[in-house]
């Protein structure tokens, strides 16, 4: 969940939520909101630690079920069954309100994750996971329904600068204690704990969101049937994605096949699903969805490779490559409070266009490493400036969404800034792990997988060849982000 967001304890956030609004008039953890917002964002913050968590544990679970050659299944699994969820929870959210979408999102979550974590085998692992990410898709999108219903359009920045801080402890935090249950209760644990700390936040959340965000956004229209024909581009584009996963892992001929029946599936699938105008960038809403997916997938297929790229080329052990990026959640957090301010509103677009900016320029930086003479503290200090863009970007985009979509959409627009994010993290991980395979540095999945040590060997010019193109990705989000303000007259 990726793409496409920290309490210091399930019940109270750390980073103080800042009141908006003239006057002090009313904050999201005034009486009114309060319930809803601590319930939310500890969702939140569970979420994230599940998230930063897992990766440490799979390669644990894979060895001890023999499914290592199936290990890269169980990353895509989520992700393919996450953007059918995200356009049935659009609709869902958008015909009943948020409320069932959401709690059947949480259902299927949890459900996904004891799947997983009492699998005697790994196809049942993978079949876990794959429900735990239709559970993901309904939820994320649920979620950005609710903010849109139960806060006025001034306390929304602040909101998703609280989700956004709701990832700073468990970037940190989640993989240490990862290890920690793997090491001494097994991996299993790492699973099976997160619905049950769930229940605390949801008992909180729920009666809010029923008293406040319930129901249709217009009581009085007729109830719309399901749009069968989005649900089934849904479907296309998720096992298109699936496909292209599977095919950007083996560059033998034969993976050609998969790679164009998966295109052949995605591409009008994401046509139909993307606001009209989003592949040319036109002004306004398209320009938001479409600069979501560019700041997200160039950054995810970057970080990706940096703890590779340290293990393999400057001989860090994993744990101090992963610590490199540990600083990333706190600037990204700082970035999303800034935006989160009432006096940058009037310039919210100059700041998306100096975030992506920011973006670029680390991802540029992070490359000079490969030289001997560059300190690695390079690295954690230019992935903190890049996330720190991150940061005014992706909150103000989600701020931005809401302030363009009728009561009615949000669930919809919602779903397609999700589609966004993930459509592009999963082309960018596949062009990024294909250039860098065929320069001979491996496979995107060997990365994921065991970093210390995976590949073998030193690949300065593969590891180069991933950086690159995604700088120039960032910057062509800098153009789209000078879109981002609809044309006059339009909403």
């Amino acid at each position: 969940m990726s793409a496409p967001e920290p309490p210091d304890t399930a019940a109270e956030p750390a980073a103080p939520l800042p009141s908006v609004g003239k006057g002090g008039g009313g904050s999201v953890l005034d009486r009114e909101h309060r319930a809803l917002t601590v319930g939310i964002v500890s969702v939140v913050l569970l979420i994230a630690f599940e998230a930063t968590a897992v990766g440490t544990a799979m390669p644990v679970a894979a060895r001890e079920l023999d499914g290592v050659p199936l290990y890269a299944f169980a990353f895509s699994a989520f992700f393919t069954t996450s953007l059918f969820g995200m356009v049935l929870a659009g609709q869902w959210a958008d015909r009943d309100g948020p409320l069932a979408a959401l709690a059947t999102g949480i259902v299927a979550f949890g459900a996904g994750l004891a799947l997983s974590g009492t699998a005697g085998a790994m196809w049942l692992f993978i079949a876990g996971r794959a429900v735990q990410g239709f559970g993901g898709g309904l939820l994320i999108v649920a979620l950005y329904v609710v903010v849109s219903r139960a806060y006025e359009e001034r306390l929304r920045p602040s909101i998703m600068a609280a989700f956004a801080a709701s990832w700073v402890i468990p970037s940190v935090v989640g993989p240490l204690a990862a290890g920690t249950v793997t090491e001494h209760l097994g991996w299993r644990w790492v699973f099976l704990g997160i619905p049950v700390l769930v229940l605390l936040p949801l008992a909180l959340a729920l009666p809010a969101i029923r008293s406040r965000a319930s129901g249709p956004a217009d009581p009085d229209a007729p109830t719309a049937a399901f749009d069968g024909r989005r649900l089934r581009l849904a479907l296309g584009i998720s096992l298109g994605a699936g496909l292209l996963q599977y095919a950007g892992q083996d560059l033998r001929w034969i993976s050609t096949a998969p790679a164009l029946v998966g295109a052949a599936l995605m591409v009008p699938a994401a046509l139909g699903l993307l606001p009209r105008g989003t592949f040319r960038a036109a002004r306004g809403l398209p320009s938001v969805v479409l600069l979501r997916g560019l700041a997200a997938g160039a950054f995810i297929a970057s970080e990706s490779f940096i703890p590779l790229m340290l293990v393999t080329e400057r001989g860090l052990s994993p744990t101090m490559a992963g610590m490199s990026l540990a600083v990333g959640g706190a600037a990204w957090a700082l970035g999303s409070f800034v935006q989160s301010r009432p006096a940058v509103e009037p310039y919210r677009e100059r700041l998306m266009v100096l975030g992506m900016v920011m973006v670029a320029a680390a991802i540029a930086v992070v490359p000079s490493v490969l030289i001997p003479a560059v300190p690695v503290w390079t690295v954690g200090v230019a992935w903190g400036f890049g996330c720190l863009g991150m940061g005014l970007v992706i909150s103000s985009a989600s701020v931005l969404l809401l302030k363009l979509s009728a009561p009615e959409e949000a669930g919809s627009n919602s779903a397609a800034l999700q589609i966004s994010d993930g459509l592009s993290n999963v082309l960018l991980l596949a062009a990024g792990g294909a250039a860098c395979a065929a320069r001979g540095g491996g496979s995107v999945a060997a990365g994921h997988g065991a970093v210390g040590g995976a590949a073998a060997g030193s690949h300065p010019v593969a590891v180069a060849a991933v950086f690159l193109p995604m700088a120039g990705v960032a910057l062509l989000g800098a153009w789209v982000a000078a879109r981002v303000r609809a044309a006059p007259g339009a909403r």
